[in-house]
């Protein structure tokens, strides 16, 4: 094989048709020299044609990862072999999980062609469902305990509030804990009847920094005392269109969340906004279809949460805090999704991201 790699020719129609994929294509040689890359495998890369021609694969991936076993055993046994969700990410481009189907060339008997595709957008649409799903089992929850539940405590506390006039001073402390538990009962059902408001949202264009400097201030002047906070925000973001107070809402909770994560010593928060391609999701209620271009971010470097948990984390009751109801990222999930949004959590190179995607308001 010479110095320079010979790049596969193809016809104009063809390249055309090929950069006009969404999955990514990469055909190697037989040394793993890659000879083709379309326009998505570039994007996917983020990497010029003519910068990842000149390399192999083993260049462009772990040297461990799955993507290079795969084609090796193609070439061993001439077949399509398919795996999903392997991570073929490098230090350039982060984690990257995606789905791999990897096959021989047809009249080149050790050439192999790698079709990878990403899992993200699948995943975040069925996420936003799932979360939808949610928010309406907590719905009929709360309406069957505001009926069921919450009338009958209000008999008990009374009661309770009765016999305290009665009791001797040794056993008043325990109509008191009655009447306490009574409340933080109603507390949390109110809490839960927040789910069953499915009124039309009154939507105006936001700035969605506005929101963010004003849960900032919030967070630093409260709770945030002991974090720094790092903003890394574009300018040129187009506004959205929303409800100013829930959206308030969402972040100062996310906020609230991501200080009591951090240390009290080395805390830090990172606030990023970005303009991305986005995805195309059906809007709640709607057959109409919403591009996801904004992207808001907040990073903290705290413990991270815990894998067995990450997928369940906006489900209602899930929580990793002692005193916590799980409630807080389920109603997070809820209004985001009211919104045509998207929200979700990743552990990543020692911070936890939590990753929300909002429709443009133009």
């Amino acid at each position: 094989m010479g110095e320079e790699t010979d790049l596969i020719s193809l016809p104009d129609h063809s390249e055309i048709i090929l950069n006009s994929l969404s999955d990514a294509l990469i055909s190697l040689d037989d040394d793993n020299q890659i000879t083709y890359i379309n326009a998505a495998a570039e994007l996917l890369l983020g990497n010029s044609a003519k910068i990842l021609t000149r390399k192999k694969l083993e260049d462009i991936v772990p040297f461990d990862s799955p993507l290079v076993a795969l084609v090796r055993q193609v070439r061993g046994q001439k077949a399509v072999i398919s795996e999903y969700d392997i991570n073929i990410g490098n230090p350039n481009i982060g984690e990257l999980n995606i789905d791999v189907h990897v096959s021989s060339l047809m009249d080149d008997n050790d050439g192999i062609l790698i079709q990878l595709q990403q899992r993200t957008i699948a995943q975040k649409i069925s996420q936003q469902q799932n979360h939808r799903n949610a928010s309406r089992s907590v719905s009929g929850m709360a309406a069957m305990l505001a009926h069921e539940i919450k009338n009958p405590l209000s008999g008990i506390k009374g009661s309770a509030q009765l016999l305290a006039h009665d009791v001797s001073a040794e056993d008043k402390p325990l109509t008191d804990l009655i009447c306490e538990e009574v409340d933080r009962i109603c507390t949390l059902v109110d809490r839960m009847e927040v789910f069953t408001d499915h009124r039309q949202l009154e939507q105006s264009e936001i700035n969605i920094h506005s929101i963010l400097e004003h849960v900032k201030k919030l967070a630093e002047n409260g709770f945030g005392k002991h974090v720094e906070f790092i903003e890394y925000y574009d300018p040129s973001l187009p506004n959205t269109l929303g409800d100013r107070g829930q959206l308030i809402q969402v972040f100062l909770n996310l906020l609230k969340n991501a200080c009591e994560a951090v240390s009290e010593v080395s805390g830090k928060i990172t606030m990023t906004t970005a303009y991305r391609q986005g995805v195309r999701v059906a809007a709640p209620g709607s057959d109409k279809l919403l591009r996801l271009p904004l992207e808001i971010c907040i990073i903290d470097n705290g413990a991270g949460i815990a894998e067995e948990i990450k997928a369940q984390i906006f489900d209602p009751f899930v929580t990793t805090k002692k005193a916590g109801t799980g409630l807080g990222l389920a109603l997070v999930a809820k209004i985001i999704g009211d919104h045509g949004g998207i929200i979700e959590c990743e552990n990543k190179a020692d911070t936890t991201v939590f990753r929300i995607l909002l429709p443009s308001s133009t």
